[in-house]
């Protein structure tokens, strides 16, 4: 018996090195670009940190100076939140209603699905050019508008209202067919049985949907909603490529200013301090949509 037992705790140690010697090439990349960067970053907060020069240590003054001195930084997180408030909901709500007008008696939904995927798939940058022609004066839409209606549209990259209203359009139709392929599936994996016996007891149209299918789906609902206000948060690429941040700072999220603190001005300790502020954000706004979740999520069918 005692044999027995040395013979498996001496195979559990050997398993156990061969499950760390696999383990070990995953284990470094974490430690080395996550671990070490993350713990950096915390230490950077709390330094004054030129990127060429000497270190100095300051506490919280780089927290402070944020809040009080730095004149962008209230305005970046002003438009992060504005942002975050209009792309979210527009992004979910209209890639919930593709998902069910895409349902199985449309004929070619599946290219359709594909067509509406394409911009996800396709780079950033290509994107932004696009809408940055048709957005131009001489542009597309103003074009048609003229041509069409004899009315000028306004210079929709030079005014800081519709400069907003561009970047989150522009990244609504950019995201729409990932949030789309979500409820797709989730609303293919609902069953007929269910469907079936609401519709014996009258639920049709907008009923079956809001009473039937959009609580069956919450999970993915939900999910889509965690993810989609995640990345709207660290937004950087739209209003980089498509108006610079401009006019001004009217669309200059906090992403954007963190970015130009660390690699334009150099100070890289105001930089590592707005990223943590920003984690803590999204980390806060998580932490609420999880405690709200319980109240209209359900997880059975």
């Amino acid at each position: 018996m005692t044999t027995t037992t040395k013979r498996r705790g001496s195979l559990a140690r050997v398993e156990t090195r061969q499950a760390l010697g696999f383990a070990s090439p995953a284990l470094v990349g974490l430690a080395l670009f996550t671990i070490v960067p993350v713990g950096l970053s915390i230490v950077m907060s709390v330094f004054d940190w030129p990127t060429f020069g000497e270190r100095t240590f300051t506490g919280a003054d780089n927290y402070a100076t944020l809040f009080t001195a730095s004149p962008d930084f209230w305005p970046a997180l002003r438009n992060s939140a504005v942002y975050t408030l209009l792309y979210v909901p527009l992004s979910v709500a209209l890639s919930l209603v593709l998902a069910i007008g895409l349902g199985p008696r449309i004929r070619g939904r599946g290219a359709l699905r594909v067509l509406f995927f394409i911009p996800v798939v396709v780079p950033m940058v290509a994107n932004v050019l696009v809408w940055k022609m048709m957005l131009q004066p001489q542009g597309l839409f103003n074009g048609i508008a003229q041509g069409w209606f004899g009315v000028g549209l306004p210079n929709f990259l030079a005014d800081p209202f519709w400069a907003m209203m561009m970047v989150v359009a522009m990244s609504v139709w950019q995201g729409l067919g990932y949030n789309m392929l979500i409820f797709s599936a989730a609303l293919e994996q609902l069953p007929d049985s269910v469907l079936e016996a609401a519709s014996i007891d009258g639920a049709r149209g907008f009923r079956l949907v809001w009473s039937v299918m959009i609580p069956m789906i919450s999970p993915a609902i939900f999910f889509a909603t965690i993810m989609t206000m995640i990345t709207s948060l660290q937004v950087f690429a739209q209003p980089q490529l498509l108006t610079g941040g401009g006019p001004g700072n009217a669309t200059k999220p906090l992403v954007m200013f963190i970015w130009e603190q660390g690699f334009t001005f150099g100070d890289l300790g105001l930089a590592a301090a707005a990223a943590w502020i920003l984690f803590a954000i999204i980390i806060a706004i998580t932490g609420m949509q999880f405690a709200a979740q319980r109240k209209w999520v359900h997880y059975e069918h």
